[in-house]
């Protein structure tokens, strides 16, 4: 590891071919936010009634919020992972992955849930 003499390390640029790869996890990351997204308002426009009134709005919301997560989570991501590449330190660890499947098996449950429960009413 590179340090000063005051144990700061020192910064350097590191191969661009890391460089890139964090960036196309980060992409990847904002290309799961969108679908998170585009999966909220598919909810809410395409779904019939499903169980109680505000059952569509819910899962929307839930779905809306893992998104701004993942966009939040994976910009930290990207920054710290980079500074760590810079410093020749070791990368650091992320909950995002358990996160995020954590909060799609909690849409998923609901949607079971709502389906075993209520069924799918095709009425308005």
């Amino acid at each position: 590891m590179n340090k000063h003499d005051d144990n700061i390390l020192e910064e350097h640029e590191p191969d661009y071919r890391f460089t890139l790869a964090n960036e196309r996890t980060f992409l990847a990351w904002i290309r799961t936010a969108l679908a998170l997204l585009a999966g909220s308002v598919a909810v809410v426009q395409l779904v019939p009634n499903l169980g109680f009134a505000r059952a569509r709005q819910l899962l929307a919301g839930l779905l809306a919020i893992i998104s701004v997560g993942v966009v939040a989570g994976s910009a930290l991501r990207w920054r710290s992972s980079q500074k760590a590449m810079r410093c020749d330190a070791p990368l650091p660890s992320t909950l995002m992955p358990w996160l995020l499947a954590l909060g799609v098996i909690t849409v998923g449950v609901i949607v079971m849930v709502l389906i075993v429960t209520y069924g799918v009413n095709t009425h308005d």
